[in-house]
């Protein structure tokens, strides 16, 4: 038995937004890293972090998937994304510890590796269309042959019209397609702010061959809202990022509501959830495409998983050229798993791969990050 000791969550400011991460020690001096991918509602995670602390400190820490049952079935109000945010936190750095207690990658964790390199695809946005045009081709000939770009702009002041707004992002589209061609794969992310009829009418204004996927148009929590849309239009979604375990997943993957599942490993629960969603997935012939958006603690763990699963597209990268975030800073995470090019290569290096210089972690300010507030010309409220 090698018991847990401490469980310690840690704020962070990396680049231009924090980052929660879990630090789990054991009584035979290993130490593992977690991230919590719930943004903005760090102070939520970390309250609970210290929760599961009270009673986890003294547990067996190879008994990963037992201390996931208990984490999720301790308390009467089971799940919900706060909770499972905290629990992926745990379950990575859990995996971290093992890999390293067992001097291996934690893909050999999860069955072996079935690829040496992860592909990924890099995101571009503009409010003008020459300069959208400029990074993709920056993107291009760098090596991607899948990209993203974003939802048009919503000009910074926190008003969002979906008509304007859909109207720019379809010429965007089009306009990205004729100058570069059938080779590349194009998706969007629409950052589920459109409604059915808003999604339907996108769709419809796109020649066919313009989209090749079609990421969280609308929000999640009614899968026959989704079931509705998918009637609507032929292009492939791309959806899963905010679910938070595989009871939410289950209706996307048996009713064929998304074609990419694109869970977040540091929300859907760490390494013991996202693998039963991955199989799950290869059932029904649905490839990842993993949210991967934080630090290279979350990167590390979305390569891993990626590493170990057959059904497998992209990942998606927040490092690519066209964006200048600071979530890798080098000075805080001196050892990661790089971007290799437009790939990551799978590290041989047991655990995660990756060190924390915790000393300049803690010295650190960071300072709460609100995410947008959007509203539609008529002053309702509407969605970041």
């Amino acid at each position: 038995m090698s018991k847990i000791t401490a469980i310690e969550p840690l704020l962070a400011r990396v680049g231009i937004r924090n980052q929660l991460l879990v630090k789990v020690s054991t009584d035979d001096g290993l130490i593992g890293w977690g991230e919590s991918g719930l943004s903005a509602r760090e102070g939520a995670v970390a309250a609970t972090i210290q929760h599961f602390a009270s009673f986890l400190i003294g547990k067996d820490s190879n008994q990963i998937g037992r201390i996931w049952q208990e984490s999720y079935r301790s308390q009467y109000f089971e799940g919900g994304r706060v909770l499972t945010a905290a629990m992926s936190a745990i379950d990575i750095a859990l995996h971290d510890i093992l890999g390293k207690r067992l001097g291996v990658p934690v893909y050999q964790l999860l069955g072996g590796k079935q690829r040496d390199e992860i592909p990924t695809f890099p995101s571009a946005q503009s409010a003008n269309l020459d300069e959208l045009i400029a990074k993709a081709r920056v993107l291009v000939d760098a090596g991607w042959d899948c990209l993203r770009i974003y939802t048009g702009e919503f000009n910074g002041d926190g008003a969002f019209d979906p008509r304007k707004n859909l109207n720019q992002a379809s010429k965007e589209l089009i306009a990205l397609r004729e100058e570069f061609g059938s080779d590349l794969v194009l998706g969007i992310d629409l950052h589920h702010r459109l409604s059915i009829a808003e999604t339907a009418d996108f769709c419809n204004r796109l020649p066919a061959g313009t989209l090749d996927f079609l990421e969280e148009p609308i929000r999640c929590e009614t899968p026959e809202a989704y079931r509705t849309l998918r009637s609507m239009t032929n292009v492939p979604f791309a959806v899963g990022e905010e679910f938070s375990s595989k009871w939410q997943a289950a209706p996307y993957i048996e009713q064929g509501l998304t074609q990419y599942m694109r869970l977040d490993i540091c929300n859907i629960g760490g390494f013991t959830e996202a693998m039963k969603v991955a199989g799950w997935c290869e059932r029904h012939y649905i490839d990842l495409m993993p949210h991967n958006p934080l630090g290279p603690v979350c990167t590390a763990a979305t390569i891993h998983m990626a590493a170990a699963v057959p059904n497998f597209s992209w990942a998606e990268t927040r490092q690519g050229p066209t964006e200048d975030l600071g979530f890798h800073d080098r000075e805080l995470f001196p050892v990661q798993i790089p971007l290799d090019g437009i790939t990551y290569k799978v590290p041989d290096s047991p655990g995660l791969g990756i060190e924390v210089n915790e000393e300049k972690i803690r010295a650190t300010t960071p300072t709460h990050v609100e995410p947008p507030h959007l509203w539609r010309p008529d002053g309702s409220v509407t969605n970041w």
